[in-house]
């Protein structure tokens, strides 16, 4: 019988006896009982429901969606009903080649990717009237946390006081407090409509317009903060900012907020693509990712992202934050519903949302002057009643206290809406609209509207046909590489099968159009799906609490070690702050660690890629009394299944600290190691590696945190109740697919995560098999094992032959692959994990080339070749250059572009040459470079 688990896992029966019988055993448990360590190993099961086929996962999915109840939602606060374009959500939010592809680190197949997020960058650059913004941020609430320390790196204030103004939605108050007080930064809400601004402070955030709707000009105060020394942040509503000035017109340094409005879901409080801008001068402090415009090896203009150093990767604890992926697939969305829309079209939406709300103040009669979107009424005693009536008649509006309401227009607004408004506050329905068109920005104060254009770059007023539309994005899904081509072979990513199955219900109303602080009866469904998940990842993993609120995998690390920090300070150790590291960590862990308040130890790691317990041993005795953790990756980042981790976990424990053990590479220990009872005390995991949710470019994620149950009382809670520790702005983060890793653990059963587990492992030692003779593998557990990944030595090639581990990742691409992650953790080689959703027949694809590539590194190694001048240092080849009139290449075209084993009919062609990294950033260009850039090309 077919089963879900058995489309999942690519080799099938006789495909794993294969690779069995090529690494020395004669079954998957006689593997798994020699790879995982007998002092890990789990044995009892996992209590989970049995696996439910295809058909039945999605009718009790239909019965979770339909116990949610759609309704018109006016509450606004940052999340507004949109209309997604059809072909957007097509060809974009439903389309594999944008989300099941990865980071763009390889730019030469990512150039499509890249080309929408430097449309998003300028899309935020035009509104904001900033000049450099970043490629997305994980939302609303984190952007304006980052951008607060954007602001204190940049200050040359001694003070430590952030002024927040009141006016300021409450999830985003709540996320700044919780990265503030670790950081020792003071948080001062203040009413700047009647409250002074301190003497001393080194930033100011304002809202704009504010959260109860008024829209005031801030331009004085950003003035008078600057002669204090400070730096200002306006979050800005970017719909707003296309009548109203823009946040650089009035002098802000930086803006954020969030790009939801623009086409995206509510999704129950995400995903959605958050910004982050700012002026000159500032870009280099700018957190995450940021696209850059570049030249290839023929001078072509390419894209690539830019300004690397600066990141978690390569700056550890000293990066600007631990941001890592972020949104990527929600900003391509806000990006094209802005190329589709265009400037005018844009306004047009924006005009008609503010004339529905000044028409929804005529009948309320509020008294408001200065709105766009949002309209405050004082009913004094009746509140409550007020919102009553009108979520009787399916609108919900927001309860701001016992005598205000707030209702908020959008682009979905209907005048039936305005009409259940009014009857819910009693009021008589003014003359009909047609009576009342008004001017479009009426209640806009004229010194407040925009009169500077925005969006003038062609891309932004060109694709405005569907059918230009639909062109547009196929010519740039074709210029990049997602699973949808071939094997992502990327360590410590797992880059498995997203099944369609599992991706649909996202799309589904019932999930996709509900407002996240919606009345409880309104989200029943998603109450219910999130418990289960919740309880499913807790008993996978072994820990007795989950929270799936970090919408990305550094939040879910900051959350855990958050927890760690609260948790001794509430027995009085508030000296606990040393974090053990060890040297081969990903640099998102010690950035992590600033970001937690605590102080950095690292310990070494031995010559097999351990972490060297007598180096433990040392740095223990000596921070003893002010450890506070150790955060270690399980397999070890080496791709090891290391015996000594309980020894680790109990040397820790006996010194007073905790142990976090970093779940990226759960993959490995599903079904066979649970990480809550082998002795971990907190670990976050990634549904978009281990459980399936796609890896969307370069977002969305989702990190859960798990912990331990005395470290339950410590996890992030709800940003709209005080005391939350929020670390994102919506509850449940990014709840809108979460039913991703629902369906693929209802479907795949205990049973199938087990195999699951077990088949990335074998893959992975197969990989290692058919490769040691070419390639050393780096490190090597038990017998010679590695788990669900293996590192490639280049090293030794590279300094005996100069080719270096960049010539074989961009020679790969001429063989139809995305390489291996390059150079991490150990610089010069290739980390390679095949997950178990690769069937036999693409992984000796993979491994043919790289044989068939250590074959040609022979060539250069007798000189048949010249060591500059060869296929691997000029690859990768594109369609132009091996077609050229003129070809002056000591190697045929054939071997450029048709190396062995390439099917000539199906060969993906890259769209560049290979990128010059170090031009892209001397020459900074982070917005759409004007149409003569590629003349000639």
């Amino acid at each position: 019988m077919t089963t879900f688990a058995s489309r999942h896992i690519g080799p099938d029966v006789d495909e794993q006896a294969h690779m069995l019988k090529a690494i020395g055993f004669g079954s998957v448990d006689e593997l798994m009982d020699a790879a995982v360590p007998e002092v890990i190993r789990w044995r009892g099961g996992l209590d989970l429901p049995p696996a439910a086929s295809e058909e039945e996962a999605v009718a009790e999915l239909r019965e979770l969606a339909g116990r949610n109840r759609v309704s018109r939602s006016m509450i606004g606060q940052g999340y507004y009903g949109t209309v997604t374009p059809a072909v957007i959500r097509r060809n974009v939010l439903e389309s594999p080649a944008w989300y099941t592809a990865y980071t763009p680190y390889q730019p030469e197949i990512s150039q499509g990717r890249l080309e929408a997020l430097l449309n998003f960058q300028t899309m935020v650059t035009d509104l904001t009237g900033l000049a450099t913004a970043n490629a997305s941020m994980l939302d609303e609430g984190t952007a304006a946390a980052e951008a607060m320390t954007v602001a204190r790196r940049a200050s040359r204030h001694k003070s430590t006081v952030y002024v927040v103004d009141a006016d300021t939605y409450a999830q985003t108050v709540a996320v700044l407090r919780t990265r503030a007080e670790p950081l020792g930064i003071e948080l001062r809400v203040l009413d700047l409509a009647s409250e002074p601004l301190p003497e001393e402070f080194f930033g100011l955030h304002l809202q704009y317009p504010g959260a109860s709707g008024v829209l005031a000009d801030h331009a004085g105060l950003v003035e008078l903060a600057h002669e204090r020394g400070a730096l200002v942040t306006v979050a800005a509503d970017l719909l707003a900012l296309t009548l109203v000035r823009a946040p650089g017109e009035i002098g802000a340094d930086i803006a954020a907020g969030t790009t939801q409005r623009f086409g995206v879901p509510l999704g129950f409080g995400g995903p959605h693509a958050g910004y982050l801008a700012v002026r000159a001068g500032l870009e280099r402090s700018l957190p995450g990712r940021l696209v850059g415009v570049s030249r290839d090896a023929d001078g072509a203009s390419a894209y690539r992202l830019a300004l690397q150093t600066r990141e978690q990767h390569i700056r550890r604890e000293k990066a600007t934050s631990n941001i890592c992926t972020a949104q990527v697939l929600l900003a391509v969305m806000a990006s094209m519903y802005a190329v589709y829309h265009g400037p005018s079209g844009l306004r047009e939406i924006a005009e008609r949302v503010h004339r529905r709300a000044v028409r929804l103040e005529e009948g309320l009669r509020t008294g408001s002057e200065a709105f766009f979107d949002t309209v405050r009424a004082r009913v004094p005693g009746r509140a409550e009643a007020v919102v009553a009536a009108a979520a009787g008649r399916g609108v919900d509006l927001r309860l701001v206290d016992a005598d205000t309401v707030t209702v908020s227009c959008d682009e979905t607004t209907t005048e039936a809406d305005l009409a259940v408004v009014w009857d819910a506050f009693g009021v008589a329905h003014p003359a009909a609209a047609g009576e009342h068109e008004g001017g479009a920005v009426e209640r806009i104060p004229a010194g407040l509207r925009r009169t500077s254009g925005y969006l003038s770059h062609p891309v932004f007023n060109t694709h405005h046909s569907e059918t230009g539309m639909l062109r547009y994005l196929r010519r740039l899904a074709d210029r990049d590489y997602a699973l949808d081509r071939g094997m992502i072979p990327l360590g410590s990513c797992t880059m498995k099968l997203n099944a369609t199955t599992e991706m649909e219900p996202v799309s589904w109303p019932e999930f996709a159009d509900i407002h996240p602080y919606a009345p409880a009866s309104r989200a029943a469904g998603y109450e219910q799906m999130v418990a289960q998940l919740e309880g499913w990842l807790a008993e996978i993993t072994g820990y007795d609490a989950v929270s799936v609120q970090p919408n990305a995998g550094s939040q879910g690390e900051l959350s855990g070690l958050l927890a760690i920090r609260r948790y001794h300070r509430s027995r009085g150790d508030e000296g606990r702050t040393v974090c053990l590291i060890p040297s081969s960590a990903h640099g998102t862990n010690a950035a992590s660690a600033v970001m937690a308040g605590l102080r950095v130890v690292v310990v070494g790691c031995d010559d097999r890629g351990n972490v060297d317990l007598a180096d433990l041993d040392a740095k223990i005795e000596k921070h003893a009394g002010e450890l506070a953790a150790i955060m270690v990756t399980y397999p070890s980042t080496h791709g090891v299944y290391e015996a000594g981790i309980a020894d680790l976990c109990a040397k820790v424990h006996d010194a007073g600290g905790q142990v976090y053990v970093d779940g990226a590479n759960l993959n490995a220990l599903v079904g066979f190691a649970r990480p809550g009872r082998f002795g971990a005390d907190v670990s976050h995991l990634n549904l978009h590696k281990t459980f399936c949710i796609p890896h969307g470019g370069g977002g969305p994620g989702v990190g859960p945190v798990a912990v331990r149950a005395h470290l339950a009382g410590f996890l992030p809670g709800d940003p709209l109740r005080d005391g939350s520790h929020a670390v994102a702005a919506a509850a449940h983060g990014s709840a809108g697919i979460l039913p991703i890793s629902w369906a693929y653990l209802r479907m795949m059963g205990p049973e199938g995560l087990t195999a699951a587990t077990a088949v990335a492992v074998l893959s992975a030692n197969y990989v290692a098999a058919r490769l040691r003779d070419h390639y050393p593998v780096l490190y090597a557990g038990a017998g010679g094992l590695v788990a669900h990944e293996c590192i490639l030595d280049l090293r030794p090639i590279t300094k005996a032959h100069g080719v270096s581990v960049d010539d074989v990742a961009k020679r790969l691409i001429d063989y139809g692959f995305h390489a291996p992650t390059m150079s991490f953790p150990v610089a010069g080689t290739l980390m390679v994990e095949p997950t178990e959703s690769e069937d036999l027949v693409e992984l000796d694809r993979f491994c043919d080339a790289m044989i068939a590539i250590r074959e040609e590194i022979g060539q250069v190694a007798a000189g048949v070749w010249p060591g500059g001048n060869n296929p691997l240092s000029n690859a990768p080849h594109t369609a132009a250059c091996v077609s050229a009139d003129e070809w002056a290449y000591p190697y045929p075209r054939s071997v450029a572009g048709f190396p062995p084993g390439v099917d000539r009919a199906s060969k993906y062609w890259p769209p560049v040459r290979r990128i010059d990294g170090a031009y892209g950033d001397r020459n900074l260009v982070c917005a759409c470079p004007s149409p003569d850039a590629y003349e000639g090309e």
